[in-house]
């Protein structure tokens, strides 16, 4: 017959920003579990729990530096508090501050010099973004007179996707192209737009497509003057690989997907299906 040990399970709680109170909650808060374990099973299960504690400590180092980096109190390329101090001050391995330190700066908080500590990054210029389909991104862009740049990063043919091609009235031997514009501000990649345009709609869409910037400029010089959209969709995403090497983010930067249709106004007609990838770090959004 097995023994029967009893191990603690820690909970991850929220509460105020005294850490040290937060602590002792924490510890306080153990739920006790009877388990079945073998002897391996319960040296597992310890790592686990000390896991817990790890990990809960450096969310909270986190979350304290962020707002201490918002409040001004560490100010921009001032050097932070090293490793030894920060662990001294809130009693946790130095492990747990280096984490924190990698996290920080994956989230573009901060950055490290080499031998030298780690210093306050320049935030980011929050840009207002208004998610409406009757306006274009550049011309919203001219509108709050940003350094502004357009870069067609790709125009190629895609296979049959059957959501892409019925969403546009395109016949499933049809052709359908995909036009990707890569958005810069002071050379800082923001955003990627890709609008997927049928070949029957637009014959001269392979030919024009590496030389579109605005696909609403590129409308309008064929005759079509209002635009608006539906079906709009939103969801936040964590970046893959080509993501993350396109827009020069880390793994930990949330990305805004906008997924929609271009409707000219007049005759009702699909002329895209558009799919946005906003840097969520980047943005104030309008709905």
């Amino acid at each position: 017959m097995r023994k029967i040990h009893k191990i603690s399970i820690p909970f991850v709680l929220v509460i105020d920003q005294d850490f040290f109170f937060y602590k002792k909650i924490m510890a306080a808060s153990y739920f006790l579990i009877t388990l079945t374990l073998t002897r391996k099973n319960r040296y597992y299960a310890d790592r686990i729990c000390k896991g817990g504690f790890l990990l809960a400590e450096k969310n909270f180092l986190v979350d304290h530096l962020i707002s201490e980096i918002k409040s001004g109190t560490f100010q921009l390329d001032k050097k932070l508090p090293s490793e030894h101090i920060l662990a001294d001050q809130f009693n946790v391995p130095r492990m747990v501050v280096r984490k924190a330190y990698e996290q920080l700066q994956d989230l573009g908080f901060i950055y490290s010099k080499q031998g030298k500590g780690s210093y306050v990054q320049e935030t980011k210029k929050q840009i207002p973004l208004i998610l409406s389909g009757d306006v274009s991104f550049t011309e919203k862009m001219k509108e709050f007179q940003f350094s502004f740049q357009t870069s067609t990063i790709f125009c190629e043919e895609i296979s049959y996707d059957q959501k892409i091609f019925q969403s546009l009235g395109a016949e499933s031997d049809d052709k359908v192209f995909k036009i990707g514009r890569l958005r810069l501000m002071d050379d800082f990649p923001i955003a990627l737009h890709t609008s997927f345009v049928a070949n029957s709609t637009f014959p001269e869409i392979e030919k024009d497509g590496p030389d579109i910037t605005s696909m609403f400029q590129y409308y309008r010089q064929r005759g079509y003057v209002e635009f608006g959209s539906s079906r709009s969709t939103l969801n936040v995403i964590f970046p893959t690989l080509f993501e993350r090497d396109i827009l020069q983010c880390s793994s930990l930067i949330p990305l805004l997907q906008v997924e929609s249709l271009c409707r000219d106004k007049r005759s009702n007609q699909v002329l895209e299906h558009t799919n946005i990838i906003y840097r969520s770090d980047c943005f104030t959004y309008v709905i």
